[in-house]
């Protein structure tokens, strides 16, 4: 059955972890107490024969091995290949959770597309969804050993209610090598295009819709015998293997083919893992003993009677390990495995209830509560009343708080011509560097130099220098040549000759050394 903790967990206070490292059943100690007192006992033994047994001589030469023992575990790389391991067997595990075929939407369209309240309507709705609750229930049986006993022989299945005796001689009559969890699904569809032509099903959208609607149910019926049935090997992912079962695995999309196409199921990554956690323990039971100094005088360790770190280390190590080898399978009988048997009892039940007794069965459609309030707001009980002061979240940017400055705030058009403005140290850089240099170099951007900037159609005069003066003008004149795609008319150059003349004045050197402190000669 599986250990549910969800309520123990539903708010965060002190110590409210902590209570759940004391529970028995599904914890780690149930998986690994056994493993951890071998391994203690083991432990024991060597170090009473290390510190009463050996002699002199036979110290020296376990104390040698006992460090290339301990040095040995270092090349062992335990994190990795335990986490990436069980990290795949976990998602593994909730896909084939979410594999696990259900009737709900299959049920609720055949309630609402399958008509008659007749004996034949009735018949017919509660044979379609027996049909999908058989098929589960093979694949199940294939796949879970709690259903399997649960359902040992088809005789099992037939009293159980899920197959008729006519339906089992069929089911048997046809012979397949294979398993033959798809013949009830067949079943549906003959059953459905019988129910077309009869007027049963009124129209071909909703045949469509209920063939659709199976499809989706036969296809994790489907996924689930695969994922039992081909097991991913954790070097497939390392190394992108383009096999069929990988891309089954990978993409989610499976489909029936014979054993010969499939390969075979490798069971070598499981062993490196386990292989990997025993043989690095074995190498901790030698080099983790306390060791006597090789030299008389000598300091040596701390002799610690109970390793506490090699203990955690086992603890560690060795649950991840029996963690992937219990949901590895997550459909046998430890205490976290799927609970299969359940499930079957709740599709059965429910699905029947949804095509039959719920069929046409509606409560009188009248007016809400809130048929007379533009807002509907449901009441609080005193427990959350408190919730009622928070006020709703419109968004990050709601509550920030924008500059008071009106000139920021004024729309402006951009254009080509508009210059770029830049960073303060780059304008620094700029000024102290020359009162005349080329903008070509720093690009279109440059424009935007103070010393260099002045006012079109203006006479009030920025800068002083007629070099720097007649450059700005060139550049200008070659970019309106290069927007309009021909030379300025002679009225346009006029108009530029006319304008008054800015001169440079070259900053002095107290105002670069203010501007620039940093740049000081001592």
């Amino acid at each position: 059955m599986t250990v549910s903790y969800t309520l123990k967990v539903a708010n965060s206070r002190f110590g409210g972890f902590s209570k759940l490292l004391f529970r028995w059943k599904g914890s780690i100690y149930k998986l690994l107490y056994k493993e951890f007192i071998v391994f203690v006992v083991l432990y024991a033994l060597l170090s009473i024969i290390y510190r009463r047994l050996l002699t002199e001589e036979q110290k020296r030469l376990y104390t040698k091995v006992a460090q290339y023992c301990n040095r040995s575990t270092d090349l062992i790389p335990m994190s990795f290949v335990l986490g990436f391991y069980v990290t795949l067997i976990v998602n593994r595990w909730w896909a084939q959770y979410t594999s696990i075929p259900l009737p709900d939407q299959l049920m609720c369209v055949i309630s609402s597309n399958v008509h008659g309240k007749d004996e034949r309507g009735r018949i017919l709705r509660r044979t379609l969804v027996r049909y999908a609750n058989l098929s589960a229930v093979l694949i199940l049986r294939s796949v879970s050993t709690r259903v399997l006993k649960r359902f040992p022989t088809m005789d099992h299945v037939v009293e159980a209610g899920f197959m008729t005796q006519d339906e089992r001689k069929q089911f048997e009559s046809l012979y397949s090598d294979f398993n033959k969890y798809w013949i009830p699904c067949v079943w549906f569809t003959n059953l459905a295009a019988q129910a077309r032509r009869d007027g049963r099903i009124r129209d071909d959208v909703a045949l469509r819709l209920l063939m659709d609607e199976l499809n989706l149910f036969r296809a994790k019926c489907s996924m689930l015998f695969h994922y039992d049935w081909i097991s991913i090997p954790l070097v497939y992912t390392q190394v992108g293997d383009p096999s069929p079962a990988a891309m089954c695995w990978s993409t989610g999309h499976c489909w029936d083919h014979p054993p010969s196409l499939s390969p075979s199921v490798p069971m070598f990554p499981m062993q490196v893992v386990t292989i990997a956690v025993y043989s690095f323990f074995a190498f901790c039971l030698i080099g983790r003993q306390f060791l006597e100094p090789l030299e008389p005088g000598q300091e040596g360790d701390l002799d610690m009677y109970i390793p506490l770190s090699t203990l955690l280390q086992f603890f560690f190590y060795a649950g991840w390990l029996k963690v992937a080898e219990q949901i590895i399978n997550p459909f046998g009988e430890d205490d976290d495995d799927f609970e299969t048997n359940k499930l079957i009892d709740r599709n059965l039940q429910v699905s029947l209830l949804s095509v039959d007794d719920m069929y046409q069965n509606l409560p009188p459609a009248t007016k809400d509560k809130y048929w007379n309030e533009s807002t509907a707001q449901p009441p609080y009980t005193i427990a959350t009343a408190a919730e009622t002061l928070k006020p709703s979240f419109l968004g990050s940017t709601f509550d920030m708080r924008m500059t008071e400055d009106m000139e920021q705030s004024q729309p402006v058009d951009a254009s080509p011509n508009m210059a770029r403005m830049q960073t303060p140290l780059l304008s620094r850089f700029l000024a102290a560097a020359s009162p005349a240099i080329s903008i070509k170099n720093f690009g279109r951007g440059g424009r935007a130099t103070p010393h260099l900037r002045r006012a079109r159609g203006d006479s009030t005069v920025l800068c002083e220098d007629p070099e720097a003066v007649s450059r700005i003008e060139e550049e200008e004149t070659e970019d309106e040549e290069s927007q309009t795609g021909r030379p300025c008319s002679p009225k346009a150059s006029e108009r530029q000759k006319e304008l008054p003349l800015i001169q440079v004045e070259a900053p002095s050197r107290e105002s670069i050394e203010v501007e620039q402190p940093g740049a000081r000669e001592p």
